[in-house]
C-alpha cells in the first residue's frame, strides 16, 4: 500500500501540530527529515532538516512499528511547533519523498479497519467520539469505540454457532442412533440470543436519540409565553416575542447541553384554529414536530382548548406565572419562575430513558440486529418441527451469523464505507 501522511491536528496556529505518517516507507521518510528515529513507542527530540541541511524545526518524534499501531502499519508522528509555515514546509518535504502521498479523508482509520485493528462498529464509535458535544455522547461513543458492541456480538455469535454445530452433528449422523436429543439446548440458545437482540434493538432507538440529540417541544396557545420561555432557556433572543398572537410561524430550535445530555428545545406556533394560510402551515409543522418529539412541555391557560391535548408523560405547566396570584405549577419565561424546576423535570425524564441506552446506535446496527433476530425466530420454528427440518434451521442460523458479521463489518460493507469515512478529517 502507499505510504500516506496528513496533519492530524487542526489547521491554524497552535502550540503543537502533529503530522502522522503511515505505511511501509513511514520510517524511511521520517528518517530523511529527522535522521535516526527513536525506538518504537519511545519519544525523542530531533532536528528536522530539508534536503540542503537547513533547519526546519525541532520536533518530538514517536514511532510505532506495525502491527502494533493504530493503522496496523509502521507509523511515525512528528510533533511540531504549531506554526502554519512549519507545517506547510514539512508537508512539502514529505510530498517530495518517493512513494508518499497525502492521505484521503478517514484513510488512517480505514486502514485500521482493513488491518483488523478496529471493527466497523468501533470505526463508527470513533466518529461519534470525535463529534461528541456532551458528556453523555462522549460516554456512549467511548463504550462503542472500546469494542463493547463487537464483544457482545461475539458472545451472541458463539452461542448461535454452538446451536448450529449441534444441529449439524445431528444431520451428519442422521442414519445412526444419536444418544441425546439436542433440541432443548438448541432452543434455549436461540431464545437467549433472541431475547438479547430484542433488548438491544429497543435500546438502539434511545441510543440513536442520544447521538442525534433529544427534542423537547414547547406547546401551547398563541401568546402563552412559549417564545419568551425559549429565550430564557437559551439566554438569548432566539425567538421573536410580541403581544400579538400568532407571531411564531415556524419551528425555532435551540440546542443546548442539559447536564450532559444533548437537548434541542423547539418553540412552535400557537395551537389554534386559523384562517391565515401561513400561520396554518406553521401550526401543521408544530403538530408534526410535537408528534415526533421525545418530550412535550405544555403551557396552558384557563378555559382554552388546544388542537393537541396533553397525554400521560407530557409536562404540563400553567402559563405566565408572573401574572398569577397563585404560581403553583406555573412557569414564566419573563421572570424565570419555575424554569429551573422545568429543566430538572426534563432532565429527569430523559435520564430515565437513558437507562435503556444500549451499544447499538445506528440504523445500520438496528437493521442487522433485526435480520439476526428474525432469522433466529424462524430457526426456532424449524427446530420445533423436528429433525427433518434441522437443515432449514441450520441455514437460518447461518443467516443470523452473517447478519452479526455485517454488524461488525466483516462482510458486505463496501457500500457504506465511503459514507462513513467521508465525515472524518484527513489526519484521521
Amino acid at each position: 500500500m502507499d505510504t500516506i501522511f496528513a496533519l492530524a491536528t487542526a489547521q491554524g496556529k497552535a502550540g503543537v501540530a502533529v503530522i502522522r505518517i503511515s505505511g511501509p516507507q513511514a520510517f524511511a521518510a521520517a528518517s530523511v527529515l529527522a535522521g535516526s528515529l527513536p525506538a518504537p513507542r519511545k519519544t525523542g527530540v530531533r532536528l528536522l532538516r530539508d534536503g540542503e541541511g537547513a533547519l526546519v524545526d525541532e520536533a518530538m518524534v514517536i514511532s510505532f512499528a506495525g502491527p502494533a499501531s493504530f493503522t496496523g502499519e509502521d507509523v511515525v508522528e512528528l510533533h511540531l511547533h504549531g506554526s502554519p509555515a512549519i507545517v506547510r514546509r514539512v508537508m512539502e518535504l514529505l510530498s517530495d519523498c518517493d512513494g508518499l502521498r497525502l492521505a484521503e479523508a478517514g484513510e488512517f482509520t480505514r486502514r485500521a479497519l482493513e488491518n483488523e485493528r478496529l471493527d466497523l462498529a468501533q470505526v463508527e464509535g470513533l466518529s461519534d467520539l470525535i463529534e461528541a458535544e456532551t458528556e453523555a455522547q462522549r460516554q456512549q461513543a467511548v463504550r462503542v469505540f472500546s469494542g463493547g458492541l463487537g464483544d457482545q456480538a461475539e458472545v451472541w455469535r458463539s452461542r448461535i454457532i454452538r446451536a448450529a454445530a449441534l444441529l449439524e452433528a445431528t444431520i451428519d449422523f442422521a442414519d445412526e442412533e444419536v444418544p441425546e436429543d439436542v433440541t432443548p439446548e438448541v432452543v434455549g440458545l436461540l431464545e437467549q440470543v433472541q431475547s438479547d437482540l430484542g433488548h438491544e434493538i429497543v435500546g438502539s432507538k434511545v441510543a440513536e436519540r442520544l447521538h442525534l440529540g433529544f427534542e423537547v417541544a414547547i406547546l401551547g396557545a398563541p401568546n402563552a409565553g412559549k417564545s419568551t420561555l425559549l429565550n430564557h432557556i437559551a439566554r438569548r433572543e432566539a425567538a421573536i416575542t410580541s403581544d400579538i398572537a400568532g407571531t411564531t410561524r415556524d419551528v425555532i430550535e435551540v440546542r443546548m447541553d442539559l447536564k450532559g445530555l444533548p437537548v434541542t428545545f423547539l418553540d412552535t406556533a400557537g395551537l389554534r384554529e386559523t384562517d391565515d394560510h401561513v400561520e396554518g402551515i406553521g401550526i401543521q409543522r408544530a403538530l408534526q414536530r410535537a408528534e415526533a418529539a421525545d418530550l412535550r412541555v405544555f403551557l396552558t391557560q384557563p378555559d382554552e382548548e388546544l388542537l393537541l391535548a396533553p397525554v400521560e408523560g407530557d409536562l404540563v405547566y400553567r402559563a405566565k406565572a408572573d401574572l398569577l396570584d397563585d404560581d403553583v405549577g406555573a412557569i414564566s419565561g419573563k421572570t424565570g419562575a419555575g424554569t429551573a424546576d422545568m429543566l430538572d423535570s426534563v432532565f429527569a425524564v430523559l435520564s430515565e430513558r437513558m437507562q435503556r441506552v444500549n451499544l447499538a446506535s445506528k440504523e445500520r446496527h438496528r437493521v442487522a440486529l433485526l435480520r439476526a433476530k428474525d432469522a433466529l425466530a424462524e430457526a426456532a420454528i424449524q427446530v420445533s418441527a423436528g429433525p427433518d427440518r434441522y437443515e432449514l434451521a441450520a441455514e437460518e442460523i447461518r443467516s443470523a451469523a452473517r447478519a452479526l458479521d455485517m454488524l461488525l463489518g466483516r462482510i458486505d460493507v463496501e457500500a457504506i464505507l465511503d459514507e462513513i469515512f467521508s465525515s472524518f478529517c484527513l489526519g484521521k
